[in-house]
């Protein structure tokens, strides 16, 4: 099996300690190592080092390199950032000239999984259905009415593999409002899009083919320069013209090939901002429910999210819900329930130049 992940990012939603040259991925956030690292040891409990592939930026290749290149069979650069179709179409061309009917998993580098036992084995079941030529996906099972996350909604029971219940998918459904996800939740039957495919090399590329030609007709151009000496100069010149657009609504909105769900009841988060990092590592709490990563004197204070990555001291004093971010050249001082906002200030900066 071939396992993708996805390492591009933008750098916005952790701000100030994630920039365009150090997105999510590469901070040391929900552990003591990088959330790339943690997404390879995830990897490597299904498949060998040699089939793992690495899709990055080339702001990051280096980053990419020095934490996993050595441990991994590729790493892919694009030129540019053309969302996740062509990410993964670009993956699909490598492994496809290897073997186009072994499944690969694609999974982004910044989300937090627990129970590694259960993702493998979900995983692996997952291959067996994607072996029949269908495309696979994990299904989050909703634990609150969540408006960040986009939904699945399932249809019939469709099969079992490896003793797992898989169901035909209904639709795919885009963030909805708070009643909607409501309506969600209490109805069942929807599940969060964890952004995980499974399918064949041959089958994301036929989908491609069928669902976005323009983007079909590039990645021929490249295909047809793989091996050759004038790869680089044509995936330069190929690629930024390719359309942007995310595999959900490019291809699993459109395509008429059979899609399943699989549910997957691990613990799961996007890890999408301060509060949701806060929300998620309680069991580093103080005794006030203050989450400490560096170094920082608290008193008097509950429900603070501290970050430091200055060298400096911070200390916080009868304050609560407070979202306190330091770094070598910017400091954020937000509160915490307010801090998805975050990614306002690098498109303000960029403003002022």
């Amino acid at each position: 099996m071939y396992a993708v992940i996805m390492a591009g990012g933008s750098g916005t939603r952790f701000w100030p300690a994630s920039r365009e040259h150090l997105p999510k991925q590469f901070l040391r956030i929900t552990s003591d190592r990088t959330m790339i690292e943690e997404t390879l040891d995830r990897v490597l409990s299904f498949t060998a080092p040699e089939k793992v592939v690495a899709v990055v930026g080339r702001h990051h290749e280096k980053i990419t390199r020095d934490l996993i290149g050595d441990r991994i069979g590729s790493v892919l650069v694009e030129p540019v950032g053309r969302n996740t179709a062509a990410c993964i179409g670009l993956a699909a061309l490598h492994t496809n000239r290897i073997d186009p009917d072994e499944p690969m998993v694609i999974l982004p580098a910044d989300h937090f999984i627990a129970d590694l036992d259960r993702f493998r084995e979900l995983i692996l079941a997952a291959a067996e259905i994607a072996r029949t030529g269908s495309i696979v996906t994990l299904g989050i099972r909703p634990t609150r009415p969540e408006t960040g996350y986009g939904y699945i909604q399932t249809a019939a029971p469709a099969g079992q593999a490896r003793d797992h219940q898989y169901f035909d998918v209904d639709r795919f459904v885009e963030k909805p409002d708070y009643k909607t996800a409501v309506g969600y939740l209490n109805k069942g039957g929807y599940y969060w899009n964890s952004g995980i495919f499974i399918f064949t090399p041959r089958t994301i590329i036929e989908e491609i083919e069928r669902c976005l030609s323009e983007l079909s007709s590039g990645l021929g151009e490249i295909d047809a320069a793989i091996d050759s000496n004038r790869y680089q100069e044509v995936l330069d010149a190929v690629y930024g013209r390719l359309p942007s657009i995310s595999v959900d609504y490019g291809i699993m909105e459109k395509t008429t090939r059979a899609i399943y769900v699989l549910e997957a009841d691990f613990p799961w988060s996007d890890v999408g901002s301060w509060q949701a990092l806060h929300e998620l590592r309680t069991s580093d709490y103080d005794d006030h429910d203050n989450l400490v990563i560096g170094d920082a004197l608290i008193s008097e204070s509950r429900g603070n999210l501290v970050y430091n990555d200055s060298g400096r001291t911070i200390a916080l004093l009868g304050v609560e819900g407070l979202c306190v971010v330091d770094t070598k050249d910017a400091l954020l001082v937000a509160d915490l329930d307010h801090s998805q906002n975050v990614k306002i200030f690098p498109e303000m900066l960029k403003n002022r130049g």
